[in-house]
């Protein structure tokens, strides 16, 4: 029988070690490493490659997202499955398009996390069904987004900004196509949320945009 190797980046201690003795248990997964962050996955793991990586997305510093665009091109065989609390739109597809192809929540029952990791190492995409219910009615959605009269408090600058960020772009793919910095990216932003009273860029789409 074939051995999975995984590594788990996961910064709560009672968490990861659940994961380990889960994993402890199956005689076809090994864990061969568990980071608390993901600065040191970035610094061991590109010499040793596991098969499948477990990820947290809130990791104190670096998130789990930014460390799997990271670990995508020094690891290019490893697949990514996102264990995690959070099941709103933006980290599921920033975890998606960062290069993840699995993502279940945290309280997946032990068996079904089992089968989570074959079928990641086997080429599927295992994903908590609640999960896969949010990508789903995304693509059921209408494409076609309006500004509504919120749209009127902001610049022509921060409008045409923020219509980026609902096509799913990253803050430096922004800065790169509209010939600005990364800062400027990050200041026109603080800008809108401010304007618009939200805290992050999902509720300020939600806000600005109606579907049609």
């Amino acid at each position: 029988m074939e051995t999975i190797n995984i590594a788990i980046v996961e910064d709560n201690k009672e968490i990861s070690e659940l994961l380990q003795m889960i994993i402890s248990t199956t005689p076809d997964i090994d864990c061969n490493y568990a980071f608390s962050n993901a600065e040191e996955a970035i610094k061991i793991l590109p010499n040793n490659p596991p098969d499948v990586i477990l990820m947290d997305i809130n990791l104190p510093g670096m998130s789990g997202i930014e460390c799997v665009k990271i670990l995508r091109n020094s690891c290019p065989e490893t697949q990514f499955l996102m264990c995690t609390i959070y099941e709103d739109d933006e980290n599921i597809f920033d975890a998606l398009k960062a290069g993840a192809t699995g993502y279940i929540v945290k309280k997946t029952p032990a068996d079904k996390l089992i089968n989570a990791i074959r079928e990641l190492h086997g080429g599927g995409s295992p994903m908590s069904a609640s999960i896969a219910r949010r990508i789903i009615s995304s693509f059921n959605s209408p494409k076609e987004l309006k500004m509504n009269e919120h749209g009127d408090l902001l610049t022509e600058r921060e409008r045409e900004l923020l219509m980026l960020l609902s096509e799913g772009l990253f803050y430096k793919e922004i800065a790169d196509k509209l010939n600005i910095s990364l800062d400027t990216v990050k200041k026109h932003c603080n800008h809108i949320y401010q304007k618009l009273h939200v805290s992050s860029k999902t509720e300020a789409i939600n806000k600005v945009f109606r579907r049609v």
